[in-house]
């Protein structure tokens, strides 16, 4: 008898998702899926959200239906269709899935390792943003935005590139821009940077605060955002940022949502971090 009971104990108990599996399957519709895209930006009727979607009034007012019945959109007294407040919860989560699943590829050969848990679950800010691939593409992207910035520059890099250090001290000097950096011991940073520094006042900027730097020991994410532009850089598996790709993202292109998660990340590590020991770096 008793074990009989504890085979009973050991069947999972599948309905605690019963009413998860409804959700999972009412937005299981890419037409579904478009619907709560049209409506998270402005109240629709059935009619306009038709044309929208180029399909037949009779199929959208289906798919309306199966999304109202599942508590996730409500129509109002005149026909206009608006996502419930569970509605607009769930929109904001699906952003995570479509970012990871839109690069399912590259989160195959990267990962998340050490990045804390509530940077994670805002990975949906990360949605709208662009995919560069290339060491050179990432570099003169990182240099094109230093030339578009008028008030700042802050980073996480895991080494400098001599191209970064030629571009970003002219540019510090000519608009008092307020450069802060973050390198982990260990980086690496060329040789041949040494004396165009001191040909360029590097001293003197830290004197006067105009550049920061501080040093943590070890990196997990690569930052790099101004006040229009933001981009971030993922470890490989075996936990190495990889600097060959980058998410990147113009302010204007989401609200701020990509900018704000690169800005807060970067806050954090700041805060965090250690005093800047130039004799841990790595000349090469």
């Amino acid at each position: 008898m008793k074990k009989e009971e504890e085979e009973e104990e050991a069947i999972f108990n599948y309905s605690m998702f019963d009413e998860t599996e409804d959700i999972f399957s009412s937005l299981a519709n890419s037409q579904r899926l478009a619907i709560l895209h049209i409506i998270s930006e402005n109240q629709k009727t059935l009619s306009s959200i038709s044309k929208e979607l180029n399909v037949s009034k009779q199929e959208t007012h289906r798919n309306l239906n199966r999304l109202m019945n599942s508590n996730v959109i409500e129509k109002n007294f005149k026909g206009y269709f608006s996502l419930t407040v569970f509605g607009d919860m769930l929109i904001k989560n699906i952003a995570a899935i479509n970012f990871l699943s839109k690069h399912k590829k590259f989160f195959s050969e990267h990962n998340f390792q050490d990045i804390p848990i509530k940077y994670i679950q805002r990975i949906g800010a990360l949605e709208k943003s662009e995919l560069i691939s290339g060491f050179v593409a990432v570099i003169e992207y990182i240099k094109r935005m230093y030339h578009n910035c008028e008030k700042y520059i802050y980073s996480i890099l895991p080494q400098v590139p001599l191209d970064l250090i030629h571009t970003a001290i002219p540019l510090i000097k000519e608009r008092d821009l307020k450069f802060k950096h973050i390198l982990p011991i260990n980086a690496l940073i060329p040789q041949k940077s040494e004396e165009f520094l001191k040909r360029e006042g590097y001293g003197q900027l830290l004197q006067k605060g105009r550049i920061e730097r501080r040093m943590i020991t070890r990196t997990n994410v690569g930052i790099v955002l101004t006040e229009k532009q933001a981009l971030v850089m993922f470890p490989q598996i075996k936990g190495t940022i990889d600097m060959n790709f980058i998410f990147c993202n113009v302010i204007s292109m989401d609200n701020g949502l990509f900018h704000e998660w690169c800005d807060d990340f970067f806050k954090e590590i700041w805060h965090n971090a250690n005093t800047y020991d130039p004799y841990k770096l790595k000349k090469v």
